[in-house]
């Protein structure tokens, strides 16, 4: 783990990602910003109607520009620039907050297969999982196959059936088992991060504690990875966040909010296709 303030990730924490798919790092944030986005998601929390799941609560940047202080913030980007080198683009945001409970899980996947008609290729972004709360294994915390993401699982996936899960699909475990026995609890505290590539098989429990879990989801992927504004531009959009653009994408304004995107994928997390 790095120490605080010292920005990016050293090259021991960049060889472990390389080699893991992973890796686990302290105080991303300063403080006084780190009080702010909580400050500010228990605002978005203590709005959000009571149809609508706290899990769900994705790309939540599309209609509230200001979270592009944080998902613009010198700090985290130079964590992603370790990973990815000087030119990013923002792809995606999330909140993540399974409520104590009945906080729904998540099923193994990897990232890069539900983001496989978004963007080319899909492996190559990372998410960037900063904890808002403490991150457990009593309340659901991420768990990882190290090394995983050099194995291209990304197939087959099948449809879950489940009400306890967040996704509505999943790896499909009969055909493509998880040796689960090399999996590795990643247990986080307010303000610790880790990252993880897109290509990395992943899951996490369901929240049947009495704490709750949530956690930022910041994903980002060099400006070289290929955007399909074409096919999918109507429901998804990316934001240039340091750097320059090196594959010809379309970037949408920070600045701006676009409910109308929201509008065409739907609420909730959605599998973002050109034809759907």
């Amino acid at each position: 783990m790095r120490d605080t303030g010292t920005g990016r990730l050293d090259p021991d924490q960049v060889e472990f990602f390389r080699s893991n798919g992973y890796v686990v790092g302290d105080d991303l944030l300063k403080p006084a910003a780190f009080a702010g986005l909580r400050e500010h998601f228990e605002r978005k929390l203590a709005a959000l109607p009571a149809d609508e799941r706290p899990e769900d609560m994705d790309v939540p940047h599309f209609t509230d520009p200001e979270l592009f202080r944080w998902l613009l913030d010198p700090d985290v980007l130079d964590v992603a620039e370790s990973i990815l080198g000087p030119d990013i683009a923002l792809f995606s945001a999330h909140f993540f907050c399974k409520p104590a409970g009945d906080g729904k899980g998540v099923p193994w996947h990897t990232d890069a297969w539900f983001w496989r008609e978004t963007i080319h290729p899909p492996e190559q972004a990372v998410t960037i999982w900063l904890a808002i709360d403490p991150s457990t294994a009593e309340n659901g915390n991420m768990v990882v196959i190290p090394g995983s993401h050099r194995q291209q699982a990304d197939g087959p996936y099948r449809e879950v059936r489940s009400e306890e899960s967040v996704f509505t699909w999943e790896l499909d475990v009969s055909k493509m088992p998880v040796d689960t026995d090399r999996a590795v609890p990643i247990p986080l505290r307010p303000n610790q991060f880790s990252i993880h590539s897109g290509g990395l098989l992943h899951s996490s429990a369901v929240n049947r504690s009495t704490i709750r879990r949530c956690g930022f989801t910041m994903r980002y992927m060099s400006t070289a990875v290929r955007f399909n504004h074409e096919g999918v531009g109507h429901k998804h959009q990316i934001f240039l966040a340091r750097g320059e653009d090196r594959a010809g994408n379309v970037y949408a304004q920070p600045w701006r909010a676009y409910p109308e995107l929201v509008d065409a994928r739907g609420k909730g997390q959605r599998v973002v296709t050109a034809d759907r």
